[in-house]
């Protein structure tokens, strides 16, 4: 199973291009990708799947969109590269679940048929549920349940910034209200700017900041190289 699971898509250096070497890597030669834009509300699909092509464009992969296919299911089951973009995840999850879609492309992914990646949104759609999210449930997406395809929880774009005057809840005591409520469920605080590549069994953390595990009532900060998942 071949993953890369980045937290964000946007950079000053222009979308995705701060992780086209590791986007390339992933592909390993493979010169097409289906484009999952669900999680789009704003922006519209069209539009999000033209600034997908023009990103990828330049790493020799062209992209079929979703939303474009007569058949989805399909589409899915003949993928080779399957690329989930960032947005709001409960409505990439309600779309998903809606064309019964979900196990379809868990079942893809974990058999080696087809690699992965995901920002944003679509690292979290590779967890085992979108708890963790950062986004408004703007719609209901019947159920939290997502793809399941790592064994822990990511929290994209993590920071923990102090703002002063600010009296809501910083986002370390976010998680703690989740790690609170599920003790036994790791989750990743992932940084602007990185990403974990996953090779089967092998978890990897690329990118300069710090990353931050959550389990129970303990954190801890770890940095780029081989990633220990918590026991």
């Amino acid at each position: 199973m071949d993953l890369l699971l980045l937290s964000n898509s946007t950079s000053d250096d222009g979308y995705l291009v701060h992780a086209a070497d590791a986007i390339t890597e992933l592909a390993d030669g493979q010169t097409e990708a289906l484009f999952v834009p669900f999680a789009g509300v704003t922006r519209d699909w069209d539009e999000y799947a033209a600034q997908v092509r023009e990103a990828f464009a330049p790493l020799g992969i062209a992209i079929r969109s979703l939303h474009e296919e007569k058949d989805a299911l399909a589409a899915v089951n003949a993928a080779r590269l399957i690329l989930v973009g960032g947005g709001n995840t409960f409505r990439l999850l309600q779309v998903l679940r809606q064309q019964g879609l979900l196990a379809p492309m868990a079942a893809r992914v974990r058999s080696g048929a087809a690699r992965y990646i995901g920002w944003s949104a679509g690292s979290n759609l590779a967890t085992p549920t979108i708890r963790t999210t950062n986004d408004m449930p703007v719609v209901d997406p019947g159920g939290f349940d997502a793809l399941g395809l790592v064994p822990f929880q990511i929290n994209p774009h993590y920071f923990n910034v102090l703002v002063p005057g600010f009296r809501g809840e910083t986002r370390d005591q976010r998680l703690a209200e989740f790690t609170t409520m599920s003790p036994a469920t790791p989750v990743l605080g992932l940084p602007e700017g990185d990403w974990v590549r996953v090779s089967d069994d092998r978890y990897t953390l690329h990118g300069a900041h710090a990353a931050r595990w959550f389990l129970g009532t303990q954190t801890w900060d770890v940095t780029a190289g081989a990633l220990s998942l918590p026991a």
